[in-house]
């Protein structure tokens, strides 16, 4: 499982990921981006959990890009009735794999400039193989995930302070799994208005 934080001000939004990806089937570890850009809208959308549906979504959201009645507000709205579409699929092929559905799990977030609201929004979305709707959370400030080591840690939008966060986080999901499960490089998005970066911040 993987690292995936955000820090979200009405000026600024950044998230943070980690790169490390295993295949389900063969335990094979790779580098894996789990946060791409959609830069004509300023948006972001980053993963935590399956690749393979992050970028299925991804596709989708880019393709929805190119609407000439776009906004990202409408996006944000769709997006869980999207993922909900798209989750049976997954599944399936999951199942054809032998991938146990404990396994099937995704959160992931949308982010940018909202032109409308003249500021930075970002909305979280989860979904698991217990059939329930994904669950959807417009974000108000910052997300954690995982939370636990963080706890009592004040936010900062500083390099230092967001690697130091995330090791501390790597730690404790490797920790808790009993093997490697966060790891890689530190892969940071950072957007305000007009402006969106992706730096990497270095090993975790």
């Amino acid at each position: 499982m993987s690292i995936l934080n955000v820090l979200l001000r009405p000026d600024k939004l950044l998230v943070a990921v980690d790169t490390l990806a295993q295949d389900a089937q063969t335990g094979q570890q790779s580098q894996g981006a789990k946060l791409l850009l959609i830069p004509q809208h300023n948006l972001v959308l980053a993963c935590r959990g399956s690749a393979q549906f992050f970028l299925r979504i991804y596709e989708l959201c880019l393709q929805a890009s190119f609407r000439a009645d776009f906004t990202m507000e409408q996006l944000m709205a769709e997006l869980g009735l999207v993922i909900d579409k798209v989750w049976p699929a997954y599944v399936e092929a999951a199942d054809r794999a032998g991938i146990p559905r404990s396994d099937l799990h995704t959160e992931l977030v949308l982010g940018g400039w909202s032109p409308q609201n003249d500021r930075m929004m970002a909305t979280a979305y989860a979904k698991d193989a217990s059939g329930r709707g994904a669950v959807v959370q417009l974000l108000e400030g910052g997300l954690a995930s995982p939370g636990e080591p963080l706890r009592g840690r004040p936010d900062s939008f500083e390099a230092a302070a967001v690697v130091e966060a995330s090791r501390l986080q790597a730690v404790y999901l490797n920790d808790r799994s009993g093997r490697t499960v966060a790891g890689g490089r530190l892969l940071v998005a950072k957007l305000s208005d007009g402006l969106a970066t992706v730096e990497d911040l270095g090993a975790l």
